[in-house]
């Protein structure tokens, strides 16, 4: 089978093949193709790309091309893993919010709405464009944040898509090392929205039944799992479950502004990663994967995307955390919100498995922030300087007009090369 990455000149890249390189799950890959504007790049990463089949012994081909229509052509599926203005726009996305007192981050707040007006019109440009020439059948997964509602984007234009996220199986792994168990015995009660999660049950496999972990995690291990979120133990007591690192951004907000006044943006540091990582890459005597990768983020990301195409492609009726359609399982929100939950993966696509009632709590978090991203994706769709305005004042980080209002301002003068409307 063919695959292609749009955004395959990323230096997440290297990590996917990798991966494919050592056949991790059932994927019988042929010929990846590595689509990116940057030539530069792909000059670069293909070629290391190709080795690391090659150290292997994979038979598979890389193939680099400017030219999305050629790199689609044939493809079963296609993986978008964008990222619209590079790490100097996400440099931006990270700091215009901390002038109005908000956390700067790329896939929330008024960061991760920029990042959003910037990303969902080239999405659905390159998924028109991609079916045009793959079909009505090729799968699109995808990797590009803000993943909710990139995603939520793909479904409402009618293509065959789920999202994809690396925390899930970023906890899942970690608690199999810990527990000393095999990590496909281990299945999370994951739920929420895409960075807006928690881990509500954590289910080991036996013989006969599974045993939810949990309560002896939380209680045996809480100072760990709260270093590893950057919560307070106190908190992960009060909620009864473990909630992503990306939780912090709410219920730390005033410290984590705090933080980043004084750091360096991690667009700053990823660029510096970047760079050295396509020099080791540019060495035509490297052929394995380096340490460095690891600090570029996105563990476990060759994991979940080959696992999650191999069950697209060949069934199986695996479970997976993915971004999906909401439906009915969760109805406290609307059908067509897109939400983060374990779904039962076969050549049809995802079925939601069944999730035990939502706590307020954590119900009432994730309604706020879904309601945001539908007035996100609405202003990313069909622009304007009102539909902004109406996201950010939606959004639990912002909620104040005058906030609202500088925080338009400011982004949209940062991102107007970006969008032809907002120059008017």
């Amino acid at each position: 089978m063919k695959l292609t990455v749009v955004g395959g000149g990323s230096t997440y890249t290297p990590e996917l093949v990798d991966g494919i390189a050592h056949r991790l799950g059932g994927l019988e890959v042929d010929e990846i193709a590595l689509v990116d504007p940057d030539e530069e790049r792909l000059a670069v990463v293909g070629p290391f790309c190709q080795r690391l089949l090659a150290a292997a012994g994979h038979p598979a081909v890389v193939r680099t091309t400017s030219d999305l229509e050629r790199g689609a052509d044939g493809a079963t599926a296609v993986l978008l893993q964008l990222r619209v203005g590079g790490q100097s726009a996400r440099h931006s996305d990270e700091t215009f919010p901390l002038e109005c007192g908000c956390v700067g981050q790329e896939t929330t707040g008024a960061g991760g709405l920029a990042k959003a007006l910037r990303t969902v019109p080239v999405v659905l440009d390159i998924a028109e464009r991609v079916r045009a020439v793959a079909g009505d059948n090729t799968w699109l997964v995808n990797f590009t944040n803000p993943v909710g509602i990139v995603t939520r984007a793909l479904l409402e234009a009618g293509h065959r898509a789920l999202g994809l996220c690396n925390v899930a199986i970023g906890f899942e792994r970690w608690f199999a090392e810990i527990l000393g168990v095999a990590p496909e015995n281990v299945y999370l009660e994951h739920v929420g929205l895409n960075h807006l999660t928690w881990e509500r049950g954590v289910l080991i496999k036996g013989p006969n039944a599974s045993m939810d972990v949990l309560p002896a995690l939380l209680q045996e291990r809480a100072g760990e799992i709260a270093e590893r979120v950057g919560l307070p133990v106190a908190l992960l007591h009060r909620l009864g479950a473990i909630p992503s690192y990306y939780l912090r951004y709410f219920y730390q907000h005033d410290q984590v502004v705090a933080e980043q006044r004084g750091e360096r943006s991690r667009a700053e540091v990823v660029a510096d990663v970047e760079r050295e990582l396509l020099r080791v890459y540019a060495d035509p005597a490297v052929s394995t994967k380096p340490e460095l990768l690891g600090k570029r983020g996105g563990a476990y990301y060759s994991e979940a995307a080959i696992q999650l195409v191999d069950a697209l492609v060949n069934g199986g009726g695996a479970s997976h955390v993915v971004n999906v359609r909401n439906g009915r399982a969760l109805p406290f929100l609307p059908e067509d919100a897109v939400v983060e939950i374990p779904c039962t993966i076969d050549t049809g696509g995802a079925v939601p498995s069944p999730v035990r009632p939502v706590p307020p709590a954590m119900a009432g978090l994730i309604a706020h922030v879904a309601a945001y991203e539908a007035l996100a994706l609405d202003a990313a769709v069909h622009g304007g300087r009102d539909r902004v305005a109406d996201a950010l004042l939606a959004h639990p980080l912002v909620g104040q007009h005058e906030k609202a209002e500088r925080l338009t301002d400011s982004l949209l003068a940062a991102n107007a090369a970006f969008l032809p409307w907002a120059k008017g």
